[in-house]
């Protein structure tokens, strides 16, 4: 049995879209119901997903720059609170935790790590999707964009994450689907882990993460290995 006492103490930041939870159906399904109330086409699946790192803001802004909008990030400004408002109302619809998630969670949980969701989505957001998800009390934080100094790529963001729930960043992991993760982790300088499943314009294999990961059952071993060097 693999020993986790290197997991005491330390601190796994997660980013949430694509990583923890396959939310895509509902961001998109918003967006789309935004853009059609407008009169505009819907967003495809296959355009919208690449995109879901970089914010609800940026997947608006797609949808209308694809139906010819003149200006999209205006009127991008201007529907962002109906986005929001529909959201909302519809955030755990169809969405769901990653297969094995919440057993990985409660294993990091049990072994003493501090878990902490570092995401570029509205913190109040981020709490009521995983309240909705039964998953709330698997985390000791949840630190949103509107949270930080500075939201992700930033090490920012990370490294106040890990101070939001006492932790050590020289004791952390970052665990993420896309670019923007394994741009704050790296400027952290902080190990990183990259799902290979989630929402990236980038693959992550082409990241250069630390560790690439294909399934959740292979989280904690992970995570183990890349802190045994900072005890």
């Amino acid at each position: 049995m693999t020993d986790l006492s290197a997991l005491d103490g330390a601190t796994i930041a997660f980013d949430l879209d694509g990583t923890l939870v396959d939310s895509a159906p509902d961001l998109i399904g918003a967006v789309n119901a935004t853009l059609v109330a407008e009169g505009f086409p819907p967003l495809a699946d296959d355009e919208g997903r690449p995109l879901i790192s970089r914010g609800a803001r940026a997947l608006l802004q797609r949808g209308l720059e694809l139906a010819g909008d003149p200006e999209p990030a205006a009127r991008t400004a201007a529907l962002y609170g109906r986005f929001v408002s529909y959201y909302s109302a519809h955030i755990a619809d169809e969405s769901l935790p990653f297969p094995g998630v919440i057993e990985a969670l409660k294993i990091l949980k049990a072994a003493g790590a501090k878990r902490v969701v570092c995401t570029n989505k509205p913190t109040e957001l981020s709490r009521s999707l995983l309240a909705k998800l039964g998953m709330s009390e698997l985390f000791d934080g949840v630190v949103g964009i509107d949270a930080v100094t500075a939201p992700k790529p930033d090490a920012a963001h990370l490294i106040e994450a890990v101070h939001a729930v006492d932790g050590d960043l020289a004791r952390a992991v970052m665990v993420g689907d896309a670019d923007t993760d394994a741009g704050t982790a790296r400027a952290a300088g902080t190990p990183l882990i990259l799902v290979d499943f989630g929402y990236t314009e980038t693959p992550a294999a082409e990241l250069a993460p630390d560790v690439l990961l294909h399934r959740y059952d292979d989280l904690v071993n992970a995570c183990v290995a890349l802190l045994d060097g900072s005890r």
